[in-house]
């Protein structure tokens, strides 16, 4: 049986395509391209900042630099990274469907995600935007960047995320296998499911806001722009009340991928499977409820402040429930060190580490003393960039062999991964310290006592983009050169390892029978 990757030939049957493992490999070429350029720009201005005053930027440049990386990586990479790929690619094969509800769907997220990112960059060619990627009112209303060809681009890869988050609710709900109820489904569908329901319902409010912000610039109505009757913390609530779910949007798939990793290398079923489900919908329901301890500083009521605190370190408890089943199963399990592995600890301790000082900005006490510093930077990256991009690595290494039919070097794995989470880790500890001195973020100048963990931090980032690069080029290299993959090189207990490596047109040899569990099916090596 013919695979997908050569059913068909020519540039035009994979631009054409309504197969969900193609349109998950060309998601896959598109977000990654968007990660390399993000990097580059934070390279850009990690480069800038290793000297107190100016040096080779102006404050202008500097300023449409990190707006930039900021949208690219939010909007363009960390937002549909891994749902786009690795939830179009093996969603519905953990199901047992041939494909996805909606195909052409699904082959139009992929142009809107593309159309938009082509506007997003377009916008650096008319002269940047100098915002940062909240465009924050009233500045946005006013500054003569383009902002409104930006915010529209934004616009439009905001509709490929609701297309492909109904796409994947209508798929789990109708095209399960015979005998797939919901308890039986594998935990990264569980998380892809209430990452969509998140993309559904809180996407249209970002493109409302920044359509409303365009309108404002252009015609001045007076929405948000004070000088004409508008209220600049209206647009904080909007823009809120998307961007704090969105930060589930982002780490919820990395969870998903983190109990796929957990139970395939511990060989070991998860230790409480119901805990880890319904953690990611209780995440996902709580997550709406928690965007205002993003303004504490804006202005709003002591009751306001103690309520939304509360509720912001609530999702904490579900957070919480995810790790300490997640150890429980590495304690039962025999647990294999692979390269996925490497990269789960990475996860570990930083969305740990993110996550307790998640709790403390929560605390509008101390919100006060760290809000618009580089602690909140460093907590942001931690916990967003750490997580996502260390999850986004494990999943291409742990599906590498199924998605491409080849093997990769193991040793480079592990180096690549070393470089990337200890790179990681030098650039955003020395920002903590930053800002807990007081170091305002957006600045490109310092006094020339805060050179010194500057410089450290450029350093990280330095050994940072080295492993991603390094990580890069082994893959790349192993789709031609690697050796042939098994069906299950891994010892996997989940539905898509039981397809061939690499998968046929309709993923399957035969329809899917589901007898039991995920993670008590024996797959045949």
């Amino acid at each position: 049986m013919t695979d997908y990757l050569h059913e068909t030939r020519g540039l035009r049957s994979w631009l054409l395509t309504k197969d969900h493992k193609r349109i998950g490999i060309m998601f896959l070429i598109a977000v990654t391209t968007a990660l390399l350029l993000g990097g580059v720009f934070a390279l850009l201005l990690r480069l800038e900042l290793l000297t107190p005053g100016p040096s080779f930027m102006t404050g202008l440049t500097y300023n449409r630099l990190f707006t930039s990386h900021g949208i690219v990586m939010v909007f363009l990479f960390m937002v549909p990274s891994i749902p786009t790929v690795f939830g179009n690619f093996f969603l519905p094969m953990m199901i047992g469907a041939p494909d996805v509800a909606f195909p052409r769907l699904n082959l139009l997220s992929f142009y809107l995600y593309v159309a938009g990112a082509i506007i997003v960059l377009a916008s650096l060619w008319f002269g940047g935007i100098d915002t940062g990627w909240t465009f924050y009112t009233p500045y946005s209303t006013t500054t003569p960047t383009a902002v409104v060809l930006g915010a529209f681009g934004v616009f439009v890869v905001g509709w490929s995320s609701i297309v492909t988050g109904l796409n994947f609710i209508v798929t789990i709900h109708t095209l399960r296998a015979k005998n797939l109820p919901w308890r039986r489904m594998p935990l990264f569908a569980w998380a892809i499911y209430a990452t969509s329901i998140i993309q559904v319902l809180a996407t249209p409010v970002l493109g409302m806001s920044l359509l409303l912000v365009g309108i404002d610039q252009g015609w001045e109505l007076g929405i948000f722009d004070p000088n004409v009757g508008g209220d600049p913390v209206l647009f904080q609530h909007l823009f809120w009340f998307y961007s704090h779910p969105a930060v589930y949007i982002m780490i919820l798939p990395a969870m998903g991928v983190v109990s796929e990793v957990v139970c395939t290398f511990s060989h070991n079923r998860p230790s409480s499977y119901m805990a880890i489900a319904l953690s990611s919908l209780g995440i996902a329901f709580i997550g709406f409820l928690g965007w205002g301890h993003h303004m504490f500083v804006a202005g709003m009521s002591l009751f306001d402040v103690g309520a939304f605190g509360a509720l912001s370190m609530f999702v904490a408890i579900f957070s919480a429930i995810k790790v300490f089943a997640w150890t429980a199963t590495l304690r039962h399990g025999r647990v294999r060190f692979n390269t996925p592995m490497l990269y789960f600890f990475g996860f570990m301790f930083l969305f740990v580490f993110g996550g307790m000082t998640g709790v403390a900005v929560a605390t509008s006490s101390l919100d006060v003393h760290w809000h618009d510093t580089y602690f909140v930077v460093a907590h942001f990256h931690f916990i967003m960039v750490g997580g996502t991009i260390s999850m986004f690595l494990a999943a291409c290494h742990y599906w590498f062999p199924k998605m491409f039919g080849r093997m990769y070097p193991e040793r480079w794995g592990l180096i690549g991964a070393t470089a990337v989470i200890l790179g990681f880790f030098f650039t955003f500890m020395p920002q903590f310290l930053l800002g807990n001195a007081g170091m305002p973020r957006r600045y490109f100048t310092y006094p020339a006592e805060y050179q010194w963990l500057n410089v450290m931090s450029t350093a990280g980032a330095s050994i940072l983009g080295a492993g991603l690069v390094v990580t890069l080029g082994y893959l790349v290299w192993s789709i031609f050169y690697g050796p042939p993959a098994p069906r299950n090189p891994w010892g996997s207990r989940s539905f898509e390892w039981l397809a061939p490596s690499p998968p046929p047109l309709h993923n399957f040899e035969a329809p899917l029978e589901i007898k039991r569990g995920p993670y008590d099916y024996d797959v045949p090596e």
